[in-house]
């Protein structure tokens, strides 16, 4: 096993690594309660796929970094800083080397077997560029993933009705609450994006993931509405399953508030300004309807005020040139 930190060479020496069939990316933040039980899914989850694994670290205070470098089936890459998300994804994509497809993954996740094979037979369906899998809770029970489009109705409907009235209809929530349609495969907007895998073909045509925009948080709405607008479709394989531990890097006031806003900020990349402004709007009545929690009233501020949204969790600069020298 390897380590190495972020720099341009990265692409060079990907570039001479043998083809694979699915290349995978896990990005890692204080990760070292779950980056194990991950990496140990791996090889069951596979199916025979070829496969090389890449884990790109984002300046983990924690045991990560030593626990993955100590590995012989995944190559560190130190991001060396926090840089967030999208930026982490798009510096493994460039090391991940020659693959046919590309898996995002969550270090709090574990694959259950044939995962990796499922998502990867759904990709050989004509057009369907992203393949996410039916995500569970650690006790095996459904989460409900799936998505719709953020529409101002959707919005309202959720911020109303939270998760009261689960039949209700599906222009009044952007999630796909109906448990049924969870057990077969079809097309859907988006889903959570803990997992995802996305075709070579794809990938390319899609290109970096917006890690100006997004340094966590809606940056698979993102990547998801960029990848129709290129032609592709986003599949839901439920043969593929995983278990996830939502919030495996920690939460905070300030990672809630960052969700709302950055939902807002996708919003107004894709409508005009009357739209978002009502889109806004409602994003602050539904944390004012929460208000008597601590985290809703900051985020109820946060939103309100625009100014504030540059103080929020972002990335970090490289610790030291040292690191990016190594």
């Amino acid at each position: 096993m390897t380590s190495k930190s972020a720099m341009p060479g990265l692409v060079e020496a990907a570039a001479s690594q043998e083809h694979v069939d699915c290349g995978i990316v896990v990005v890692t933040y204080n990760s070292a309660r779950h980056i194990e039980r991950l990496l140990d899914s791996i090889p069951g989850a596979s199916g025979g796929l070829r496969t090389r694994c890449i884990v790109v670290d984002n300046d983990s205070r924690d045991e990560t970094v030593s626990i993955v470098r100590a590995r012989s089936d995944a190559e560190l890459v130190e991001a060396g800083g926090n840089l967030g998300y999208s930026a982490a994804i798009n510096i493994g994509r460039s090391s991940i080397g020659p693959c046919s497809s590309v898996l995002i993954l969550n270090p709090d996740l574990v694959l259950e077997p044939a995962a990796i094979a499922e998502l990867y037979k759904a990709l050989s369906a004509p057009d369907v560029g992203v393949v996410v899998p039916m995500m569970c809770n650690e006790d095996g029970s459904l989460y409900t993933s799936l998505r719709r489009e953020l529409t101002l109705s959707g919005t309202l409907g959720d911020a109303l009705f939270g998760d009261r009235w689960s039949k209700r209809p599906a222009w009044l929530s952007e999630t796909i609450r109906d448990k049924t349609a969870y057990q077969h495969p079809r097309d859907v907007a988006w889903a959570t994006g803990a997992a995802l895998l996305v075709s070579a073909a794809c990938d390319a045509a899609v290109g970096d993931w917006d890690a100006a925009r997004f340094f966590l948080y809606a940056e698979e709405i993102d990547f998801a509405a960029r990848a129709r607008s290129c032609g592709f479709r986003v599949r839901y394989a439920p043969a593929a399953r995983t278990r996830h531990e939502s919030g495996g890097s920690g939460r905070s006031a300030q990672l809630r508030a960052l969700m709302a806003v950055n939902r807002i900020r996708y919003y107004e990349k894709y409508h005009g300004r009357l739209s978002s402004v009502l889109f806004r709007g409602i994003a602050a009545f539904h944390h004012l309807l929460r208000s008597a929690r601590d985290e809703d009233r900051i985020s109820l501020t946060i939103v309100l005020r625009r100014a504030s949204w540059s103080q929020l969790p972002h990335a970090s600069a490289q610790r030291d040139e040292m690191r990016m020298a190594k």
